[in-house]
């Protein structure tokens, strides 16, 4: 970060994602409003300026060159769109690949490889798209729209196992080629090489969020194939950085593209990603100059120590983060298949105990939707920590004794102190749980696996919104069309009258109506107990004096890094 910014910038943050939030809610020009395409603009070249002429970064002269490095303690799973589904990915493959639309600094919809926002039916349900002419792959081949369509189908194969496929089966004739009832999906079209048509069976307003998730970046079908299995690791796209080198368990390294077609982007020469570093090492080597940012998070003790220190002006950069983390209970295995139990749980836990543990660093979370969430219910109180009536609840259920079971949660510091509280939380009910400390993917594999796991405790990898809307804390992580392998509804749980009320909700677009639909999905959620919401985050970055950027570059609340965007002074 420049060392001019002030922390009053901070605060601005703040604002900027609280009103991008309304807007989005109330349809006032924010993510959820897509207006017509520009008519009669003439093609664009190759090489252009950012969408709406916004300057591309922190204004003044900035600087070019060198190399951003940046650790983790785990190493990335994959590079591959499709399937990368975590907040470690996710900047990562922007870096390589570009999806039609995108966001600005805030929350609001912008074109990317699109020249224009999408002409939108009046009843919502078609949506057209006309892409940049000339843009390539690094591959040196162009975008056409047959790779538009290859790419979004590609997420709805099974045989991708995507877990995001749940976004797009809103697309007509999408479960008819999931079941193998058709060898496409009628509601894809192209039109023509620049132009692509997606019909969908019911009004979905927030389609063009969907495509401005990771999960819609443009793949080229040749390098897909040839590379087989093997594309998370050798990623072509169309992004700001070319992959270079993947040393498992080492680093990763990205150059930048000469040949990207947002004029003066990016910034910086290089990045490497240095992975199998624990935080506290991290620290320590950003400190000495060694290293320009740590991508998890700063330990608690570390954080306490810096976060008031004049050396460390300029170099934190904190934001809230519109995400719930939370303790998932398989809902498909005993005992957690008993709502009784699962109500226990949730009053068991200390809330107020993680917080401390964090240095502070969060709220206590008492719902699914995190306050800064649309649709957030102001008037629900959630479960009172009360491990009396949690053991009552226990021996109602036919556990007066407690049981045993098992944890999962990430080998990332501050997780496995967390899920230490939990389980000193728990025995207090006469529940006794092991805790199994483990790699971030094998986590998320073993969540997505039916009947592996009892309980999974999300840190460190979710949730954080996908896009600035309460569908997005439903039908990825809590429908039935994600209770699926490979999936993130960990829970299990699939209640086929949410399903309904919630395909309602996404076609309403009375935005009173449409966010009461959502706060009784997340009621009767809350009810059924099938989480245990403990905090609500933020972000808290450690960085380098020498980068420069704007605090959304660091922090943005849908891609968190913007690495396009950073530079580096010499």
């Amino acid at each position: 970060m420049h060392p001019s910014r002030r922390p009053v910038t901070l605060r601005a943050i703040v604002l900027s994602i609280l009103v991008s939030v309304v807007l989005a809610a109330c349809g006032g020009g924010g993510a959820s409003e897509l207006g017509p395409a520009d008519q009669g603009t003439s093609p664009p070249q190759a090489t252009q300026r950012e969408p709406g002429g916004n300057p591309p970064s922190a204004g003044g002269d900035i600087p070019r060159g060198g190399t951003l490095t940046i650790a983790y303690k785990d190493d990335l799973a994959t590079l591959d769109p499709a399937v990368g589904y975590d907040w470690t990915n996710w900047p990562a493959e922007k870096m390589v690949f570009d999806g039609l639309l995108d966001y600005d600094d805030t929350t609001n919809l912008q074109p990317r490889l699109a020249e224009s926002m999408p002409e939108v039916s009046p009843d919502a349900t078609v949506y057209t798209f006309r892409l940049r002419q000339g843009v390539t792959f690094h591959n040196g081949r162009e975008v056409t729209a047959d790779d538009v369509a290859y790419s979004i189908t590609r997420v709805l194969d099974p045989q991708t196992k995507s877990p995001g496929s749940g976004f797009y089966t809103g697309i007509a004739g999408a479960q008819d080629f999931i079941d193998g009832k058709a060898d496409s999906v009628s509601g894809i079209r192209v039109v023509d090489p620049r132009t692509i048509e997606f019909t969908l069976e019911s009004p979905d307003v927030t389609f063009g969020n969907k495509m401005a998730l990771n999960f819609a970046f443009i793949v080229p079908k040749e390098e897909v194939e040839r590379l087989g299995e093997n594309f998370g690791h050798n990623p072509v796209g169309t992004g700001p950085f070319l992959f270079r080198e993947w040393i498992a368990g080492r680093q990763l390294t990205f150059e930048r593209n000469p040949n990207y077609f947002f004029e003066g982007l990016p910034y910086l020469d290089q990045v490497v990603i240095q992975v199998g570093v624990e935080p506290e090492v991290a620290l320590l080597r950003l400190e000495r100059g060694e290293i320009d940012s740590m991508g998890d998070p700063i330990p608690a003790a570390e954080f306490a120590r810096i976060k008031d220190d004049d050396a460390w002006q300029g170099r934190l950069t904190s934001a809230p983060q519109v995400s719930t983390i939370y303790i998932t209970m398989n809902t498909q295995m005993k005992p957690f298949d008993n709502v009784q139990v699962r109500r226990a749980m949730n009053m068991a836990i200390d809330k107020e105990r993680i917080i401390r543990l964090l240095g502070g660093r969060g709220t206590v979370a008492n719902q699914i939707l995190p306050p800064l969430m649309p649709g957030y219910d102001q008037d629900y109180q959630g479960y009172e920590y009360n491990p009396d009536q949690a053991r009552q609840l226990l021996a109602d259920a036919g556990y007066p004794n407690g049981f045993s079971t098992t944890m999962e949660c990430i080998a990332v510091e501050p997780q496995p102190k967390l899920c230490e509280s939990f389980q000193q939380d728990l025995s207090k009910i006469g529940v006794q749980v092991q805790v199994q400390t483990l790699a971030a993917s094998t986590v998320i594999a073993d969540g997505g696996t039916e009947g592996k796991v009892p309980l999974v405790w999300s840190g460190g990898l979710g949730w954080i919104q996908d896009y600035p809307d309460p569908d997005d804390f439903y039908t990825p992580i809590l429908s039935c069309v994600a209770a699926v392998p490979g999936g993130w509804n960990w829970p299990w749980y699939c209640n086929q009258d949410l399903e309904q009320k919630a395909q309602q909700a996404i076609g309403t677009t009375d935005t009173e109506q449409r966010l009461g639909l959502y706060r009784e999905i997340y009621r009767t959620l809350m009810d059924e107990a099938v989480w245990i919401p403990v905090y609500n985050g933020q972000y808290d970055i450690a960085h380098s004096d020498k980068l420069v950027g704007k605090e959304t570059d660091f922090a943005h609340p849908e891609h968190t890094i913007r690495y396009e965007r950073l530079a580096k002074q010499p």
